[in-house]
């Protein structure tokens, strides 16, 4: 009796004690806020929840993209999330997206160095160091008059991986399509047999990438101490990838345009971090292409007119369906537009939730000032429902397309999958290239039913 007595006592001390903490940390909370508004009277309206440091974190985390919507309708076109210690200001139209891409109170590099850090092992010095060389020399090997000397190779690996798929049977659509983009992408920038791409080795390699993949939003913002078997894979990854630059360093030509892409950037790298920033490099040419693949392809699959019209299309370009394989050349992507149209449609409808920049000095928003050291958020997902530029925006209309001046590279306004600024995707035009070879073949090679229902984006 006198052990459960004393039990209880203790367990009543230390509920007591609990409570107390709990409550001083409601008061700090409290008083932090009236400190802020104080600070900063014409700041957005702020979600905070009622949790201190948790703020509304559970709220947004459980479904962020109807959050956001639903804080829109409520609070107006800006407004703040406090949310796992982190202040987010959302700006949800045009004047806002303007100065979240151009103005000089926001910073991008600012945005990302801890995510970059938490996912690659990339130092700050580092990054702040390298990140534009490296951004720089993305964009011009990657630009589109350089697409040429990815163009051959990339459609032979296509071809190659294709034939391992066989003839026909079931299986789920983004496992095809992964099994073909991989290995013909990492050969065609990383250069062939320096990454494990063969049958024999890609299999433990696709685990540990996949993992990586899969959690990599939370690996960008958690300790590595909560996610064992992401930072397990990682570090797996990291391990690989320092004999592959051993490997790439050891076959670099002299000539500039037989370089792959890896080694140079191992050369504007210069030994800084080379296996990090090469996890980086891999991470970004697959986590968006194999998606976009996937999502084109079941959008072309699951609209019947569509899906003829694609097919009308590839027909009148390389003939009817045959044994042989076909080679797609920038010629034939230049006359095959009709199936840009259904990439940029899918990627339209299935752009990410929410891309962010660091604001650095006091920003004018309407009348709002976001303060400096919130998290300027704009959600490309919610932009690119906007009927004012997208009428029908949930519908899957590849016509609309027809008015964007693609031949000079030029999108439909309103549209910013790729970003803005001085830091836009420098892989864009590469990506695309990938993307719309792939779906040529994969539909000329195929003949496709949809066993399930298209999965909600």
């Amino acid at each position: 009796v006198r052990v459960t007595s004393a039990q209880g006592s203790g367990t009543t001390k230390s509920t007591m004690e609990l409570g107390i903490i709990l409550f001083t940390l409601a008061l700090l909370f409290v008083a932090y806020i009236i400190i802020f508004q104080k600070r900063y009277p014409n700041s957005p309206p702020c979600i905070t929840g009622w949790i201190p440091w948790f703020g509304a974190a559970f709220q947004f985390g459980k479904a962020p993209l109807e959050f956001i919507e639903d804080a829109r309708v409520k609070y107006g076109p800006v407004f703040t999330v406090v949310a796992a210690g982190n202040r987010m200001t959302f700006v949800t139209e045009e004047e806002g997206f303007n100065l979240f891409f151009t103005s000089k109170d926001v910073d991008f590099q600012e945005a990302v160095q801890d995510p970059v850090q938490h996912t690659a092992s990339i130092s700050k010095e580092s990054f702040y160091k390298n990140h534009t060389a490296t951004h720089d020399m993305l964009k011009g090997r990657l630009a589109p008059s350089n697409l040429h000397l990815f163009s051959e190779g990339l459609c032979q690996e296509f071809t190659e991986h294709l034939q391992y798929l066989g003839e026909k049977g079931t299986e789920e659509l983004s496992d095809l399509v992964r099994h073909v983009m991989y290995p013909a992408v990492v050969n065609n920038l990383f250069g062939k047999g320096i990454c494990p791409t063969s049958k024999d080795a890609i299999k433990e390699f696709e685990e540990h990438f996949l993992k990586f993949d899969e959690d990599f939003e939370y690996g960008s913002q958690l300790p590595e101490i909560f996610l064992t078997n992401w930072s397990k894979s990682k570090q797996w990854l990291l391990s690989v990838l320092e004999k592959v630059v051993e490997n790439a360093e050891r076959t670099k030509p002299s000539d500039n345009n037989s370089k792959t892409l890896l080694q140079h950037l191992l050369e504007t790298l210069n030994g800084n971090g080379a296996p990090n920033y090469c996890l980086l490099m891999l991470w970004a040419s697959q986590a968006n292409a194999v998606p976009v693949t996937f999502w084109s392809l079941a959008f072309i699959v699951s609209h019947p007119s569509v899906y003829k019209t694609a097919m009308d299309k590839i027909s009148s370009v390389f003939g009817k369906k045959g044994k042989d394989s076909v080679k797609v050349s920038e010629t034939h992507l230049h006359q095959l537009c009709y199936i840009k149209w259904c990439i940029l449609e899918a990627i339209r409808l299935c752009s990410p939730g929410a891309i962010a920049r660091k604001v650095i000095r006091p920003l004018k928003v309407q009348n709002y000032i976001i303060p400096p050291g919130d998290m300027l958020m704009m959600s490309p997902f919610w932009a690119h429902r906007n009927p004012k530029y997208f009428p029908e925006p949930e519908q899957f209309i590849p016509e609309r397309w027809r008015k964007a001046d693609l031949e000079k590279n030029v999108f439909l306004d309103g549209f910013v999958a790729f970003g803005g600024g001085r830091y836009q995707c420098p892989g864009r035009w590469f990506a695309l290239m990938e993307i719309h070879m792939l779906v040529i073949m994969m539909l000329y090679s195929y003949e496709f039913t949809l066993l399930d229902p298209l999965p909600k984006q």
